[in-house]
């Protein structure tokens, strides 16, 4: 049985990208085809897929999630909303020294006053929110404040702050439904030009929605990992996609994800066996063992050790080539995370 341990590798903090490449595509890429590895640009992908085949993007926008504050105490906090349910509420994880109690007010970047109405999560890890009223009875949106007032949230291993140029190069270039937390990272390597490309040469480019909530950046903090719970996220595949899946299976293509969260949204919707349309929320937690139904290639980024990001990558290339492949990309000098380079997966059935 597999354990927490057997995803761990070390990783020299050097190999940590805390800047984007220059160019979009001028990332690196890995090709892992079983126990074959072979090091490309990420601008030859073009070259590595064929006409007929279809890539999945996730389209998520990320808000500007990371709040200052203060509670109504004076003490100072730190809120990351994790989603906005509607002009008045959210849910939110709150840093504090001491959390606010249920019924306390919270005032964010002196802008946007909030209630806070109990705890939710299946552990209790978040904070309801209410937008409380304006003196004047205005209408306020919860979603337009944050926009105003908010930071992007850039992912914890990223040590400087978000600046300018984070404001575009951690959105994808087809970043269009605002409610992520976190980038879609996979995407972070295409540009408007490798989009165009692509589908000159008669690759099928379709979209999907997940938002990617502050649960990515998680520990797993159990040992047995059937123990482990993920967060739920909401996502939306349109039927367009479901067409363009089936199409692409009737022509022999290959169906291809970008990132994880293309992947997770997909293969949620086809728990039950056919590909379903429609919004819809998952938990799913990818291990190795998996039985994959909707996606035969990844593109992907590279993951934190002991990650569930790195149990999902190994279930679909297999334990044995992922472990080669980050020995290879350590020894290589790959650069790793958010802002790093990049893999092409191939599914992997048979090994383990």
């Amino acid at each position: 049985m597999l354990t927490l341990d057997d995803f761990d590798f070390d990783l020299p903090p050097d190999l940590i990208a805390q800047h984007p490449a220059a160019e979009r595509t001028a990332s690196r890429l890995l090709h892992v085809a079983g126990t074959a590895l072979h090091d490309c640009r990420f601008a030859d992908l073009p070259q590595l897929v064929a006409p007929g085949d279809l890539l999945v993007f996730n389209d998520t926008r990320v808000i500007k999630a990371r709040l200052l504050g203060r509670k109504e105490s004076g003490g100072q906090i730190e809120v990351m909303i994790e989603r906005i349910a509607d002009a008045r509420h959210a849910v939110a994880m709150i840093r504090a020294s001491k959390s606010p109690k249920p019924g306390s007010r919270i005032v964010l970047e002196e802008a946007i006053a909030l209630t806070v109405t109990g705890r939710t999560g299946e552990q209790g890890e978040f904070f309801a929110l209410e937008l409380e009223a304006t003196a004047d009875g205005k209408r306020c949106d919860l979603y337009e404040l944050v926009e105003r007032h908010g930071r992007l949230p850039l992912p914890p291993y990223i040590e400087h702050a978000a600046a300018g140029a984070d404001e575009t190069r951690y959105q994808t270039v087809y970043a269009r439904a605002p409610g992520a937390v976190a980038a879609p990272t996979a995407g972070l390597h295409f540009d408007d030009a490798l989009l165009a490309l692509l589908a000159a040469q008669g690759v099928e480019l379709a979209w999907l929605t997940l938002h990617v909530g502050a649960g990515t950046f998680q520990p797993v903090r159990v040992h047995n990992l059937a123990e482990h719970r993920m967060h739920r996220e909401r996502f939306e595949i349109p039927q367009a996609t479901v067409d363009a899946i089936a199409r692409t299976r009737a022509r022999g293509g290959r169906v291809i994800a970008v990132g994880t969260t293309s992947l997770r949204a997909l293969e949620a919707a086809a728990q039950g066996g056919a590909l379903h349309a429609g919004p819809a929320e998952t938990d799913i937690f990818i291990t190795p063992g998996y039985a994959f139904r909707v996606v035969d290639r990844l593109v992907t980024n590279f993951h934190l050790p002991k990650s569930t990001l790195l149990m999902l990558v190994s279930a679909f290339a297999g334990v044995a080539p992922m472990r080669a492949a980050y020995r290879h990309a350590v020894a290589e000098r790959y650069r790793f995370f958010s802002y790093g380079d990049a893999m092409l997966l191939e599914r992997n059935n048979d090994a383990i």
